[in-house]
């Protein structure tokens, strides 16, 4: 079975930056794709980044120049950094994979962006 665990939040301040980490149980090259995404209270999971198989990377906008995606295959590890966080990007934020027709997601990180 596989599993993702998220692991990287926490409060920061506007202005700051924080790494999320997800292992995952098996290589990320057996994946299509992974992605982060994240939800707020009251409002749907949203997209953050994707990166796909090949390495191709996507962003969501209101993320663009800000966030980075990354992975460590050796590891088993998806990564995003995030920098010039704002209050707007507190959520829960969660790994997710993709594996032809399966879909799998971790548990979820908070991270809370506040003075």
């Amino acid at each position: 079975q596989v599993q993702l665990v998220e692991s990287g939040g926490g409060l920061v301040q506007p202005g700051g930056s924080l790494r999320l980490s997800c292992a995952s149980s098996l290589s990320i090259f057996e994946f299509n794709s992974m992605a982060w995404y994240r939800q707020a209270p009251g409002k749907e999971r949203d997209l953050v980044a994707k990166v796909n198989v090949g390495g191709t990377t996507s962003y969501a906008d209101p993320v663009k120049g800000r966030f980075t995606i990354s992975r460590d295959a050796a590891k088993k590890m998806l990564y995003l950094r995030m920098n010039e966080l704002k209050p707007e990007d507190t959520a829960v934020y969660y790994c997710n994979s993709k594996m032809l027709r399966y879909v799998y997601w971790g548990q979820g990180t908070q991270v809370t962006v506040a003075s």
